[in-house]
């Protein structure tokens, strides 16, 4: 069986469990189930260029997650994928930071972005694979919240939030004045 198929076919981590893989990482990255599902299949596409390529690749920042995610799955990712789906290890090595590495990265990503339509014949996803300039300028201001620390509001929603509340609070002084 060749590469693609048993990567189609592979499913991460054991069969028995109650919280699949697919589960665990649409609730670790605040995700739709069918949105998790959609990464995972495109972390199977990464996977294949990176053994295949020739050449290092890089992933988006959401097939970097599934990755990380599977790299926990330790005796799943050294003893069945790597060596039966694979055939080969695959390492996952950071970043040393600086300059010179952003821009390796930055080209590097843009030429994961080429072979993969070279490869599968189409553009990747735009919601999984965002552009370079996007993946390496704007992503990295990113940080995890807690949802049960803090409150967490969609930036498009701020101003129409605080304006709704600034008229409330003029309508309740309004109203506060005339009764008064």
């Amino acid at each position: 069986m060749e590469m693609r198929e048993r990567l189609s076919s592979y499913a991460i981590g054991p069969a028995t469990a109650t919280f699949s893989f697919e589960h665990r990482l649409a609730r670790e990255n605040r995700w739709p189930p069918d949105f998790a599902a959609r990464v995972i299949s495109e972390y199977k596409r990464f996977c294949f260029l990176a053994v295949m390529a020739g050449r290092q690749v890089t992933p988006s920042d959401a097939v970097d997650q599934a990755w990380h995610l599977h790299l926990t799955y330790s005796r799943d990712y050294w003893q069945r994928f790597c060596p039966d789906i694979l055939g080969c290890d695959l390492h996952h090595g950071p970043t040393a930071g600086g300059k010179a590495e952003r821009s390796r990265y930055y080209d590097q990503y843009a030429e994961t972005l080429k072979a993969y339509e070279d490869t599968f014949g189409e553009s990747p996803p735009l919601d999984i694979w965002p552009p370079a300039a996007r993946r390496f300028n704007v992503d990295p201001l990113a940080f995890r919240v807690n949802p049960a620390d803090a409150i967490v509001m969609d930036r498009r929603w701020l101003w129409p939030s605080i304006s709704a509340a600034m008229a409330m609070l003029a309508l309740a002084a309004v109203l506060g004045a005339y009764f008064a």
